[in-house]
């Protein structure tokens, strides 16, 4: 699929949950470095830390993180 209108959806989102998901996902799935993530997309590093931490604590207490407000939380 061809477009940067269509990448830009993801790489710069517009809406909060979607800016905060797009950045948790590029450090815990893609393996970006955090202060990387904060560059692109343009939050602090600090900020950064803490969405990644609030996801780790959200999933290991069995809770959504707060992001995927309509997605259950699969079983593991």
């Amino acid at each position: 699929m061809e477009g940067m209108a269509y990448q830009q959806y993801f790489l710069q989102p517009l809406d909060v949950w979607q800016h905060r998901y797009e950045a948790v996902r590029a450090v815990v799935v893609d393996g970006h470095s955090m202060p990387d993530v904060a560059q692109r997309f343009a939050v602090t590093y600090g900020t950064v830390r803490n969405w990644v931490s609030e996801f780790r604590r959200h999933l290991d207490a069995g809770r959504r993180p707060p992001f995927s407000r309509h997605q259950p939380v699969v079983d593991r």
